[in-house]
């Protein structure tokens, strides 16, 4: 049987606020989902689902227990490993699009294949392609300021899977969207997930959107209420 693509063992997160007091987000997390799965996480504001991506992406490290990246253990790896793995195996999607305003569609979408050492020609093409899937091959030059904010999504959506994550994960990713433009990103994150066999953990409070996945895990008080197949 093969590795999970992501494991959470006995995860908890604390923070330490003034005069010695220490505010739980969650305790006592386990979780462990296959690779290409499709996995909603719900649950009311303030229920720790944001922090727990954060913990799961290695962004920052639990306060106790251990996250698995691919079987691999990496909540004490040093920042420089941790960075590696972020940048090889995860991706993200956010409810802001996070551009860098004075570089163009397809200098965005070029930035991680950069980084990760790619030439400029390898990521061009890269790039070219798949702003050419999320519908947006004629809008290649333009700036963030000059692109409707179903584009600059859709622009953020194609940097997320440049770099081919194994795990990718999407944080309220419709939640500045109108309706059908917010549709459309859906289909078009899960048209992705099919394609790459990524894993997908998908933030939502929207409940129709969570029934269209293949497993839901329910947040609350910080911790996991309930984990059901859909």
């Amino acid at each position: 049987m093969s590795e999970p693509a992501l494991q959470l063992e006995n995860v908890a997160r604390r923070y330490k606020q003034g005069q010695g007091a220490t505010l739980e987000v969650f305790r006592e997390v386990n979780l462990a989902l296959a690779g290409g799965e499709l996995v909603a996480l719900v649950g009311p504001s303030g229920a720790g689902k944001s922090s727990l991506l954060h913990m799961a992406g290695l962004l920052e490290r639990p306060s106790e227990g251990e996250i698995y990246i691919g079987g691999a253990a990496a909540s004490q790896l040093p920042d420089r490993e941790r960075t590696r793995l972020r940048r090889d195996c995860i991706g993200f999607v956010y409810q802001a699009h996070h551009l860098l305003p004075e570089f163009s569609a397809l200098e965005n979408v070029i930035v991680p294949q950069r980084i990760a050492g790619r030439s400029r020609a390898e990521a061009e093409h890269e790039a070219e392609r798949l702003l050419g899937l999320v519908g947006l091959n004629e809008r290649l030059e333009h700036r963030p300021a000059q692109l409707s904010g179903g584009e600059q999504q859709r622009v953020a959506l194609a940097r997320a899977f440049i770099n081919r994550p194994r795990i990718l994960f999407c944080d309220e990713p419709t939640g500045n969207l109108d309706g059908d433009t917010a549709h459309a990103m859906v289909d078009l994150i899960f048209g992705l997930n099919r394609e790459r066999g990524t894993t997908l953990v998908l933030v939502t409070h929207d409940l129709e959107l969570a029934r269209r996945t293949s497993r839901i895990i329910r947040l609350r008080n910080g911790t996991v209420l309930s984990d059901e197949r859909t």
